[in-house]
């Protein structure tokens, strides 16, 4: 009973247990790939931590740290995971994984505001 009460103030218990085990694996890579996972989480956490729920973040986060293991295993460069442009290789990743965004209830809204004023011309001429 005391388990739900936190979940409803805190958020899911479950849900916690399995950041933080994303969380120790990230800061388990060997180096190099452990700075670049880390600066990447931080760029995720600047621009696209709050786009998604917690179980899209989750997923996202247990596919970005299986990228790095797997990268780390095999050897590969982290500039052949990240290409040219981290930000690009970042933007991108982060895009995969949202759904429906607040934004996009807004840009929706602002075409057929503007559909409507072009109508409305149309009407008038």
């Amino acid at each position: 009973m005391a388990a739900r009460w936190i979940e409803l103030v805190t958020g899911s218990l479950d849900q916690k247990k399995r950041y933080r085990q994303y969380r120790g694996r990230m800061e388990a890579l060997p180096e190099p790939y452990a700075a670049a996972a880390r600066a990447l989480y931080r760029y995720f956490m600047y621009n696209g931590g709050a786009v998604m729920d917690a179980e899209g973040s989750l997923t996202m986060m247990g596919d970005f740290v299986d990228l790095w293991e797997r990268a780390a295993e095999d050897g590969t460069p982290v500039r052949a995971i990240v290409g040219e442009d981290p930000v690009e290789f970042a933007d991108a990743f982060v895009q995969a994984y949202t759904g429906k965004r607040w934004i996009d209830k807004e840009r929706a809204r602002l075409t057929k505001a503007i559909q409507d004023a072009e109508r409305g011309q149309q009407a008038d001429s």
